[in-house]
């Protein structure tokens, strides 16, 4: 089991330089990785007037603040984002942190106010197209090869981008999505890991076991025995007890969970305030 701290890309954390003093106190508290949201106005209207900072400057800077941390955003709406500039971010930032960064991808939301706000597709079913035409685009520029594509959504002629992933063939790619729907899961596992969020619990609160032990058997199937590594990726805010984080963590270890993502209430006061967050970092992981 691997833990990482989750924060999002506005309040506080819109400061690059908060985000560098974050991701180097969870390294050296001994987290394992450190994952940005990544939104443009997130719900427009409850976090009116407050700063968002763009998450690969962010992550830019906890890279440069840190040496093993894994960095990576959790997510990122491919379908609104162009495959090609995103391309780039990826592989810059890979490079510049010899080779730890994880990408997260979903559709994103909510959809209305990060999509529909700026006049692009709110049908669910157009961005899962781009999500998936964008995602194999991705695989194909991060190979360092030429790629001609003529697709539904994305043309591109014969472009080489140049230098590739140091992460071969690419960076591991995790997808998001809400369970129980089976669409994100079926895509999730076609990649490198699934981070599911749960209907029933939401931001910041432990997901029921029994529906983790669902998802797991659901994305073993899917995946079949084919034996290549696998993520999945749970998280919210556990107990800085020992005994009771053992209690809480322990059986989802036991259902199947490799990475616990430790995450604030959405619905407190913390989730984009440095203190709070700050004070849980230098509590450190759970220990197993």
């Amino acid at each position: 089991m691997r833990f990482s701290v989750n924060i999002p890309n506005f309040g506080d954390f819109a400061d690059p330089r908060t985000v560098a003093q974050v991701a180097a106190a969870a390294e050296q508290a001994g987290w394992d990785g450190l994952f940005v949201w990544d939104h443009v106005v997130h719900d427009k209207r409850e976090r009116q007037g407050v700063p968002f900072g763009d998450p690969w400057i962010l992550l830019t800077a906890a890279a440069l603040a840190t040496t093993t941390l894994r960095l990576g955003t959790l997510v990122t709406p491919v379908a609104r984002r162009r495959p090609e500039q995103l391309a780039r971010q990826v592989a810059t930032l890979d490079a510049l942190s010899g080779g730890r960064v994880i990408f997260g991808a979903g559709l994103g939301g909510p959809i209305e106010d990060e999509y529909g706000s700026f006049g692009e597709p709110t049908d669910p079913r157009v961005l899962a197209g781009r999500l998936d035409e964008g995602l194999e685009l991705l695989r194909r520029y991060w190979s360092g090869e030429p790629v001609s594509h003529e697709g539904q959504h994305y043309t591109v002629r014969d472009v080489t981008l140049l230098p590739a992933t140091v992460q071969r063939p690419h960076p591991p790619v995790w997808i998001g999505g809400f369970w129980p729907n089976r669409p994100p899961m079926r895509r999730a596992a076609r990649w490198d890991g699934a981070v599911p969020l749960f209907a029933s619990a939401r931001h910041g609160l432990i997901p029921p076991l029994d529906e983790v032990r669902d998802l797991v058997a659901c994305l073993r199937q899917l995946r079949g025995a084919d034996g290549a590594p696998f993520e999945i990726v749970l998280g919210g805010a556990s107990p800085t007890d020992a005994a009771r984080a053992h209690d809480v963590i322990g059986p989802l270890i036991d259902a199947g969970a490799t990475w616990w993502d430790e995450r604030q209430l959405q619905t407190g006061a913390g989730l984009d305030r440095f203190e709070p967050v700050m004070r849980r970092i230098e509590q450190g992981p759970p220990v197993f």
